[in-house]
């Protein structure tokens, strides 16, 4: 059953590795340096995001409001 999981996983690696090489190989022009731009914020923008919302997760957490309700 493992052998079969990892030859399923190897072949999924091989399948996204020719996507995204034939993806990168395509003719035609060039993006231009607004598409760079556009892309390199919305790259920064999502790792912002992404540090923020684990920093909420650990403050809940090291705080106890993840804790069940406790009721008297």
């Amino acid at each position: 059953m493992r052998t079969l999981l990892i030859m399923i996983l190897l072949g999924m690696l091989v399948a996204v590795g020719y996507f995204a090489y034939s993806a990168m190989t395509i003719e035609g022009e060039p993006i231009p340096a607004e598409g760079y731009l556009a892309l390199a914020l919305g790259a920064g923008f999502s790792v912002v995001v992404g540090i923020g919302l684990m920093m909420l997760l650990f403050f809940s957490s090291r705080r106890g409001y993840d804790e069940p309700p406790h009721f008297r």
